[in-house]
């Protein structure tokens, strides 16, 4: 089966995704820097959740160019992941909307780990197909980075009722460490 729809798809649900954000950014009702005070929650929220789109958009075609076919299981792990980022729209404005507040942060943070979650099922689903010494086996290795994000996430969920900035402060952390180039599988691309 040819991965060029799968990969079509997943882009236009990513793209979609982030023009609902932008859309739900209100304008201001003012022509002064006062005016734009209100929004800020609203945008950092955006600005989170559009690194965090981007980042998936960006390991997702990375994942998908080392894999040589795809299944029916990788099409339904696909649009696992793809419910989960769907999800990102709404609780990002609901993040944004009530500020940080706990819930609303906690309920991201959820999104977040089920969406990482959903990842690792896609990641393995295509490395069950492709094979133990496959180009994407080979690159992605025991995959600590998307692990550790996943814990991260399990941390920072019921730490948002406590301390919401820390649990913030938490999905900042892993946007981080993911804005760093993995080059692992880059690095196969070429092989």
């Amino acid at each position: 089966m040819s991965k060029g729809r799968l990969e079509a798809f997943s882009d236009a649900v990513i793209a979609i995704a982030i023009t609902v954000m932008v859309l739900e950014l209100k304008v201001p009702h003012g022509t002064d820097w006062a005016a734009l005070r209100p929004l800020v929650p609203a945008f950092l929220t955006y600005v989170l959740s559009f690194v965090f789109l981007g980042i998936y958009w960006n390991n997702h075609h990375h994942m998908l160019h080392v894999a040589d076919r795809i299944n029916g299981r990788i099409l339904w792990a696909n649009l696992h992941l793809l419910f989960w980022l769907s999800l990102i729209p709404f609780v990002t404005g609901w993040m944004g909307e009530n500020q940080f507040a706990p819930l609303p942060t906690a309920v991201y943070g959820g999104v977040l780990l089920l969406a990482a979650l959903a990842y690792l099922i896609l990641q393995a689903s295509i490395l069950a197909q492709q094979g133990a010494d496959s180009r994407l086996a080979v690159a992605v290795g025991k995959d600590v980075k998307g692990k550790l994000s996943a814990v991260l996430y399990v941390v920072a969920i019921p730490l948002a009722f406590a301390h919401h900035w820390v649990a913030m402060g938490i999905y900042v952390l892993v946007a981080l460490v993911w804005l760093i180039p993995d080059r692992r599988i880059e690095s196969k691309l070429s092989g």
